[in-house]
């Protein structure tokens, strides 16, 4: 094992994801914060819309159903937020609105060839986020959720 795989934990995530109606299991990674006490920050970008975002504190610990760390709660937000967007434009390469965000500093994981999910963190002006995923939408290009919003991006469509 490397140092940083030392450093990290996958860890089971069990909800009822809104985005496909149903409880969802993802297993993502986690760095450990302090591993006796169950706290963890997370490392990786959910895709089907748990309450929690890259860079958030939470409280894991084993299950026996699961046979793993599982998330129990969030203990602190990190101000970053996560939207998935699903391409509904047929031929439409994702990859071109992806690297469009990427020069935003919105890194995204890729699904398959429509759909991916993407951190927004605290310190990017949400709106300008929005506005380009509203221009999008309107040329039917694709259509966009908003799982996880921090409070600082709401913030950020009130006062534009």
């Amino acid at each position: 094992m490397t140092e940083k795989e030392d450093n990290y934990e996958k860890i089971v995530f069990k909800y009822q994801s809104h985005i496909l109606d149903e409880i969802t299991v993802e297993n993502m990674w986690a760095e450990i914060i302090d591993k006796p006490n169950g706290i963890y920050r997370l490392d990786s970008i959910p895709f089907y819309g748990p309450l929690i975002a890259t860079g958030d504190e939470f409280y894991a610990e084993y299950d026996g159903t699961e046979e793993r760390l599982t998330y129990r709660n969030t203990t602190k937000h990190s101000g970053n937020s996560i939207v998935v967007i699903v391409i509904i434009k047929k031929c439409f390469d994702k990859e071109i609105i992806r690297d469009e965000f990427k020069k935003l500093d919105c890194l995204s994981e890729g699904l398959n060839e429509a759909y991916f999910s993407m951190e927004v963190l605290k310190e990017t002006d949400y709106s300008k986020i929005r506005n380009i995923m509203e221009n999008y939408e309107q040329n039917g290009i694709l259509e966009f959720a908003e799982p996880c919003l921090s409070d600082k991006h709401r913030s950020d469509l009130k006062n534009n």
